[in-house]
């Protein structure tokens, strides 16, 4: 676990010194083939699973691209990021999050399947590595617990040298898939537990979500709020969910809010059948400059009463160079 998360502290630590450069580090990619992962309802939220190639058109900055490669991708392996917030306000939740996450991770785990685990509050912290485990997995949820504001200079992975820190969301994100998914092939998912609150990271919103697409990572956010940590006097703050919205929208990824009618057991089995539902769509872009811009992508089917979900674009990058 040491070695865990002196990794991550070397990387927080390369975060730090690029903020205050006042950049991050380029991360390329190749990109000879586009791949889409798309997932399909229907006009009353069913998941479409029968559709063929010919069903779609793939359009980039406005541009229709020839689809060469198509498959329904219900049992390609997987490799899952489950990212648990646990700050203060997440202590009463916690148990529930814990419980179910083991469930989740029972059902959804295949033999070519892998997950890990990190922890995010004042600081972030990886509670198992890449497993296929969930006995591992699950010793991993068995550390979750909640981490007060820090104050000053704090141990381990994400520095607070001059000031208190609260709860590092884009930290994790950013860190969940620079570090662990951009080398990865095949598909990836981000899965966020959290009341979406983040004060203290050391990138921005908008980095975390750069680092999302250059590794092709779906984040399927789960917006979790405990009411009673928000009772003040001046009344009841609710948190707001339009950054994770975003970070789920603009990666084909989905936002779910925990409720009495969609409880979080719920809304892990609706992921779960979402990532098994997935058509997987490949082109050669009619662009071939690696410029590193950023190209806008539209899916559609040519049923009108079809709605599709996948990421809203990727970053045109040349390759690293050995």
């Amino acid at each position: 676990m040491g070695m865990q998360r002196t990794a991550l502290a070397a990387l927080t630590a390369a975060i730090t010194l690029a903020q205050q450069q006042e950049e991050l580090p380029t991360i390329k990619v190749d990109v000879d083939i586009v791949n889409i992962l798309c997932t399909v309802r229907d006009k009353n939220g069913a998941l479409i699973p029968n559709l063929q190639k010919d069903d779609f058109v793939v359009k980039e900055d406005g541009r229709e691209q020839t689809i060469r490669y198509f498959a329904r991708e219900t049992d390609l392996p997987l490799t899952i990021g489950l990212l648990v917030d646990v700050s203060p306000s997440q202590r009463n939740l916690i148990e529930t999050e814990r419980r179910t996450a083991s469930q989740f991770f029972s059902s959804v785990l295949r033999p070519k399947d892998m997950a890990f685990l990190i922890s995010f509050g004042p600081e972030v912290e990886q509670l198992q590595d890449y497993t296929n485990s969930t006995k591992l997995l699950n010793q991993g949820l068995d550390e979750l617990r909640p981490l007060g504001p820090a104050v000053g200079i704090q141990p381990g992975p994400v520095p607070t040298i001059s000031k208190p820190r609260g709860t590092v969301l884009f930290d994790a994100v950013y860190l969940a898939a620079n570090e662990k998914l951009k080398g990865e092939v095949g598909r990836k998912a981000i899965v966020i537990i959290t009341d979406g609150v983040d004060t203290g990271s050391h990138v921005k919103l908008a980095e975390a979500l750069e680092a999302a697409h250059k590794a092709d990572s779906i984040i399927y956010s789960i917006y979790y709020v405990d009411p009673s940590a928000y009772y003040g006097s001046g009344g009841f703050y609710h948190p707001s969910d339009s950054d994770l919205k975003k970070m789920s929208e603009e990666t084909g990824g989905r936002l779910f809010r925990v409720d009495k009618k969609n409880p979080l057991n719920k809304i892990f089995d609706q992921i779960q059948e979402e990532m098994r539902s997935q058509y997987s769509i490949g082109y050669t872009p009619a662009n071939a400059t690696r410029d590193g811009s950023f190209r806008r992508l539209d899916v559609k089917t040519n049923r009108k009463d079809l709605k599709t979900q996948n990421r809203k674009g990727y970053y045109a990058s040349a390759p690293d160079k050995a």
